[in-house]
């Protein structure tokens, strides 16, 4: 799972933090790593000498990865059959919908075990490389790992929004502390597309 950032911050040249509003065709987006491991997005390449670049995203279009673009129905049917007993136990094993587990799985990776995203982000349900230390994946490509680590982080999140899906999505997509801070939903393109299309996917 694609495991996206926490708080959103902007770094700019006098030394003062602002609070980002990104607009929704922002062009880039720069992502940093602080010196706890924190990472935040800022639509201005500058920062403190204690934060790292890791990435750089472009919003107001899906990345390729993600929209499963020169992909067959046929194909994304035929890998979603292949993970669909593995999909079922596990979601099982953490008492989370497996249809939702499936419907992240569509989103996150179309179903490609080894599908990596700008921001490293690994497997099927795009774990982070933080993330999957967390829960003790030593091989983020393996199908079976991936997913119960993934699950389980899932499960937690939707524990932790008391059964809203749309918030544990939102925080599984950018981070709780981003739900928290803006308390609900971030207003970011992605995570707002990626809960959108996981809800649709879920319940269809």
């Amino acid at each position: 799972m694609s495991r996206l950032p926490h708080a959103l911050l902007a770094a700019l040249a006098c030394g003062c933090w602002l609070g980002l509003s990104m607009p929704a065709q922002a062009e880039k987006v720069y992502i940093y790593r602080d010196a706890q491991g924190e990472v935040y997005f800022t639509d201005h390449p500058v920062a403190p000498k204690n934060y790292r670049l890791q990435g750089v995203r472009h919003y107001g279009r899906p990345p390729a990865w993600k929209s499963c673009l020169g992909l067959s129905n046929k194909t994304l049917k035929q890998r979603a059959e292949r993970y669909t007993p593995m999909i079922k136990q596990v979601a099982a094993q953490s008492g989370v919908p497996w249809k939702l587990v499936r419907a992240v799985i569509a989103v996150e990776s179309c179903f490609d075990p080894k599908a990596v995203s700008v921001v490293g982000a690994q497997g099927l349900m795009q774990l982070m490389p933080d993330t999957a230390r967390r829960f003790g994946v030593t091989h983020p490509f393996d199908p079976l790992a991936n997913l119960e680590a993934g699950t389980r982080y899932l499960a937690g999140l939707i524990r932790r929004y008391q059964g809203n899906l749309r918030l544990a999505l939102a925080a599984y997509n950018a981070g709780p502390a981003a739900v928290k801070r803006y308390d609900g939903i971030p207003p970011y393109p992605e995570t707002q597309n990626f809960v959108t299309r996981v809800m649709l996917g879920y319940v269809s």
